[in-house]
């Protein structure tokens, strides 16, 4: 019996922990990649970098539009893309691994490397629609 206790409180004490460090939203998403910068998230800093070209052919918002509030178009595949907003698509950046992917896979696009957390930071905080 024991033994069975000490193996409840170890994965009760291990889903505690996942779900600490998983985002629930939107917001603690943000939190995560702005606590890893050791920023403060700017929506200014955040449009800029959305709707700039940097470096390469496409901004942020040549698929995702500006503001990114209606459905957008992947300009080579013509594949549709949901809103990206939270507040229009509430599937949209709820999920640390999913936000990962589509930065991982976004930024090579847009920039030709990877975001670091303060620009993932700045970006939620302008689709959130932050105004600082």
């Amino acid at each position: 019996m024991r033994k069975l206790l000490s193996c409840v409180t170890f994965a009760l004490c291990a889903a505690g922990f996942a779900s600490a460090t998983a985002a629930a939203g939107p917001a603690d998403l943000q939190a995560q990649y702005a606590a890893e910068a050791a920023i403060q998230p700017s929506a200014t800093r955040g449009e800029t970098f959305f709707t700039q070209k940097h470096g390469k052919e496409w901004s942020c918002s040549t698929c995702h539009g500006a503001p990114p509030v209606r459905d957008g178009e992947h300009v080579m595949t013509r594949k549709r893309i949901a809103p990206l907003a939270p507040a229009f698509n509430p599937e949209a950046l709820n999920d640390r691994a999913r936000a990962d992917k589509w930065f991982k896979r976004n930024c090579g696009d847009v920039l030709g490397r990877a975001c670091s957390p303060a620009e993932k930071a700045d970006v939620l905080a302008y689709l959130t629609g932050q105004r600082k």
